[in-house]
């Protein structure tokens, strides 16, 4: 059972009994990091999944819940703006067919942020909708911002409500995996040999660094009269230990190798981060621990991408080479994400892309990534894992099958747009991948 409320008449519930995302945990020093069944996408787990232990900065529900419990789900539905609304109408039709064929109760409502949130409230993240994330057992976003907004002060803009939903939901760890498609061999910039196989992680930090560093500003020079714009890029330890923690963690179900990535012959705040990554490091000697300055990190995963497993990095770094890692496969527009904290709130799934708003209802969007974000939404906040399998199989079934969205258009395949593209999926679902 579905059932969807509209934004305009939204209205939030008690929130489920199941606890949704990550919690703190009570009982061991670190989490223990546990990969995923075999999917059909991919060829080991590229996001990990923890269970609960002590100690740890981020760990997973683990409690044991009633059948009937696990199968009802609050989610928020952020549409945002540009593609957004295109793109969460495919994801949302493709959860529909999921729900349909596992008997789940997803409880879905939309509510405003960003852009649209502007025009229609004056702010970016109303408390309004802040309040119904909060109140839910995930949030499924699309994409944020707009040429539109670009020139409103800096505390009003789209970006500005993403960056506070993630500050206030306690976000601090963003994994952003970049897997290449043996269906999307070609679609890469990059020569096959360097693209095909690529497998990482990048696990950025996400609610300290320079976005969120203070003073910063725009002023006057009294001195010169000139306009002096400013910044602050400052980590505290705790920020950089429970961030490396996660890298860790997922490490060690991995290949055991992490490159920590940092500026630190030129950044006092880099030096830190690379104090504290290697003091974390010490729990866990069986993790290979190498450093990069970010500029020879950039060269070098276009250079020889094969080289990663997890790299872990502050926020400015991982939001640039995050997307650098997203074009190895080809497409901003295949690549999920997940922001997760410890447990207090609910998890935020997104895809990397943004929101596109020279293509925006023009039908050219795909719509892949935001469904993939949903499947990661459904494996790791509300334990749906045969659901999540479900829908990776569909992507697979699809892609294999010659579909093809602009982005990814390679020769002899079958041009769609967004909404076609979210009808084969929703076809595939129902008819279980094939």
């Amino acid at each position: 059972m579905v059932a969807f409320v509209s934004a305009a008449a939204a209205t939030v519930g008690a929130a489920s009994p199941f606890v949704a995302g990550f919690r703190p945990a009570t009982a061991a020093r670190r989490p223990l990091w546990v990969p995923r069944p075999a999917s059909p996408i991919g060829r080991r787990s590229t996001i990990l999944s923890p269970i609960a232990s002590a100690g740890s900065p981020v760990a997973a529900a683990a409690d044991t819940v009633s059948p009937a419990a696990a199968k009802t789900h609050t989610i928020t539905l952020l549409p945002g703006d540009g593609i957004g609304d295109e793109i969460m109408d495919a994801t949302v039709k493709v959860l529909e067919a999921v729900a349909s064929r596992f008997d789940l109760s997803l409880a879905m409502t939309s509510a405003l942020m960003g852009g649209a949130a502007i025009d229609a409230t004056g702010e970016p993240l109303p408390a309004a909708t802040l309040d119904q994330c909060r109140a839910s057992d995930a949030v499924l976003l699309a994409c944020i911002g707009g040429y539109k907004w670009d020139d409103l002060p800096r505390a009003t803009r789209p970006e500005t409500g993403l960056l506070a939903l993630r500050k206030q939901l306690g976000l601090f760890a963003n994994l952003r995996p970049a897997k290449s498609f043996a269906q999307l061999e070609g679609a890469s910039s990059l020569k096959d040999e360097v693209v095909n196989g690529v497998d990482l992680m990048v696990v950025r930090e996400l609610t300290g660094g320079v976005y969120f560093g203070t003073p910063k500003g725009i002023d006057t020079d009294p001195s010169t009269g000139a306009r002096v714009g400013y910044s602050n890029m400052i980590y505290h330890d705790y920020e950089v230990q429970r961030i490396a923690r996660v890298a860790m963690d997922i490490a060690m179900k991995r290949n055991k190798a992490v490159v920590s990535v940092d500026k630190a012959n030129v950044l006092e705040v880099s030096q830190l981060w690379r104090e504290e990554v290697i003091k974390v490091a010490a729990d866990y000697p069986e993790v290979d621990l190498s450093h990069m300055y970010v500029d020879n990190a950039a060269m070098q995963l276009v250079r020889w991408p094969k080289q990663f497993d997890v790299m872990v990095t502050g926020n400015l770094f991982g939001d640039v080479l995050s997307d650098c890692a997203s074009m190895l496969v080809g497409s901003l527009g295949m690549l999920p994400s997940a922001s997760l904290g410890d447990g207090s709130g609910p998890g935020v799934f997104e895809p990397v892309h943004g929101s596109a708003p020279d293509i925006a209802g023009q039908d050219k969007a795909n719509p892949v990534a935001c469904v993939l974000s949903a499947a990661m939404m459904l494996r790791y906040a509300l334990a749906e894992t045969d659901a999540a399998d479900a829908v990776e199989a569909a992507v697979e079934a699809v892609l294999n099958a010659g579909w093809r969205t602009g982005d990814i258009m390679s020769d002899g395949k079958t041009l769609v747009g967004c909404k076609r593209m979210g009808e084969l999926l929703v076809e595939a679902v129902s008819a279980g991948g094939k």
